[in-house]
């Protein structure tokens, strides 16, 4: 059997003189424990040397690819020259099929294999002769620098590093600004307080602290290039009559030392935020046309990528940034945050609290597109991002107004929304509830009154007459007959009756008497059982 094994310095072919030691290999290690132990196992047979750095880095780019490098292709097909029907064992089982399908050798590639080449490389320097162990060591160092650059220049994913690494940076150095402007002020504020709530800005503050010292010198100090004429007259006013305490020199001295740091930091900090905006327009310019170059830059750090944050979905790219109300949200089963990150852009920021979801929602599957159009396209120009906010302006605009286009009109349409009326749903007591007479008596009264389904009883209608008395008039329904027939009229009778109030009032008294006969033997009945 043949063993390919790879090195820095080039490829080296060995003969495996005992083919049975593959199949044992829980104990090869101590037949590799010295030199001449391992030479009796194998035996060079051939070795290429690398050029140089470039074909060594080329050799092994490919060969972590699963791809056959043209060097050892040539070296491969001069063994099989010499008719070599060996089999061939190979570290990498993807290297090994690729040589098996264009060399048509009979690769083999196990654990047994790999760890027959562990003990390989504890003796490679005595293996390997003809080659100073110093000039091995060299080669690998640089051919381990060659690829670590390699890796770091053509990767993907490290394109935007450092779009990355400035937007950190630039968070940071306005952490580290506020931090030293409030101690700035909190330093000064003993010494002259008015100050602080006449300046509110806060870099015209420390420039105004540096150019004035002490409150002595503010009468004499001119501040046109800093402040208005309103506000140099209200400070100098205010440096009479101060009620700050007295400070010395030294202590002036280290506070307008911070100033200068104060200053120098915003300088740089300014110059580190137009470097962004250049860089988010030369990666993902739609992106930074949408949410702006910091939202933007801000989002590809969370992701860790523009690549990462174009496999993200609209739905992830909305809350982007709010991970942990969304997890507690969860946890608790209440409603889950609507915007993360992306609140923060200017579209989101000029709409309304109710519209605000809405916005997120449009912006966030805009922006998701724009970024995948960012991170796969070719030649990326800014004007789907432009496109987008246009639309998205004027979303805005009508949700803003109240209205909204209608989706099956001519896109003039337009209808306002039916502002909500609330019912409120008021129960009534039931008079029937009040009533004294049993339930049983009242169902058999209905039942009686009830006409069976099979007669068919005559409409009734009542009308009153001129006297005052109600006329009862019934309408008989008229039957169907052939056509040949003419149909009969309707015959109406009329009927009328009379009566008088002393009539009902007799009814109503007879139908009592009756209930209370009902239920005096019962009383009886009950009784005589005790």
């Amino acid at each position: 059997m043949l063993v390919l094994f790879e090195t820095p310095a080039g490829y080296a072919i060995f003969k495996l003189l005992d083919d049975s030691k593959l199949s044992e290999v829980d104990n090869l290690y101590e037949d590799f424990a010295t030199p001449e132990k391992a030479s009796k196992i194998v035996k060079l047979k051939h070795f290429k040397k690398f050029a140089d750095t470039t074909e060594a880095l080329s050799a092994t780019t490919a060969a972590i690819e699963g791809k056959l490098p043209k060097s050892l292709k040539k070296f491969l097909q001069g063994l099989k020259s010499d008719d070599i029907q060996d089999q061939l064992l190979v570290a990498d089982s993807k290297l090994g099929s690729a040589i098996k399908d264009k060399l048509d050798f009979q690769c083999v590639s196990n654990t047994n294999v790999q760890e027959l080449m562990r003990c390989m490389r504890s003796q490679l320097d005595s293996l390997l002769t003809g080659l100073p162990k110093k000039e091995m060591t060299a080669m690998a160092l640089g051919l381990a620098h060659s690829l670590s650059r390699y890796k770091l220049k053509f990767s993907p994913d490290k394109i935007d590093t450092m779009i990355v690494q400035a937007q950190c940076l630039l968070d940071d150095l306005d952490k580290e600004l506020n931090n030293y402007i409030m101690r700035c002020r909190e330093w000064y504020g003993w010494h002259f307080p008015e100050l602080g709530k006449i300046v509110s800005d806060n870099i015209t503050y420390v420039k105004t602290v540096k150019l004035v010292g002490t409150r002595d010198y503010a009468i004499k100090t001119d501040l046109s290039d800093i402040l208005t004429e309103e506000d140099e007259e209200r400070v100098k006013e205010a440096a009479e009559v101060s009620m700050g305490t007295e400070i010395s020199e030294d202590d002036i001295t280290n506070i307008q030392n911070l100033c200068d740091e104060i200053i120098s930091i915003n300088e740089y900090r300014a110059h580190l935020s137009d470097y962004l905006k250049a860089r988010m327009m030369a990666m993902a310019p739609n992106l930074s046309v949408l949410v702006g170059e910091h939202i933007g830059a801000r989002l590809i750090s969370k992701a860790g990528s523009l690549m990462n944050l174009a496999k993200h979905p609209a739905s992830t790219f909305q809350i982007l940034g709010a991970e942990k109300a969304l997890f507690r949200a969860l946890k608790t089963r209440k409603q889950t945050p609507k915007y993360g990150i992306i609140y923060h852009a200017q579209l989101i920021g000029q709409s309304s609290t109710k519209n605000k979801g809405k916005m997120s929602r449009m912006l966030a599957a805009k922006a998701a597109l724009a970024t995948r159009v960012d991170a796969l396209g070719e030649d990326v120009t800014f004007d789907l991002g432009a496109e987008h906010k246009v639309k998205l302006e004027a979303r805005l605009k009508l949700l803003e107004e109240g209205n909204f286009r209608m989706i099956s009109g001519s896109g003039k349409a337009k209808a306002k929304f039916d502002k909500y009326h609330g019912v409120s749903e008021v129960k009534h007591y039931p008079a029937a509830a009040d009533s004294t007479i049993p339930k049983k008596l009242k169902r058999e009264h209905e039942d009686d009154e009830e006409p069976s389904q099979s007669e068919e009883v005559p409409k009734k209608k009542k009308k009153k007459s001129m006297t005052g008395a109600t006329d009862e008039v019934k309408v008989e329904e008229p039957e169907v007959e052939s056509p040949n027939k003419k149909k009969k009229k309707v015959k109406v009778e009329e009927s009328v009756e009379e009566e008088s109030p002393k009539k009902k009032k007799v009814k109503v008294e007879e139908e009592a008497t009756e209930a209370v006969e009902e239920e005096t033997p019962k009383k009886k009945k009950k009784k005589n059982k005790t």
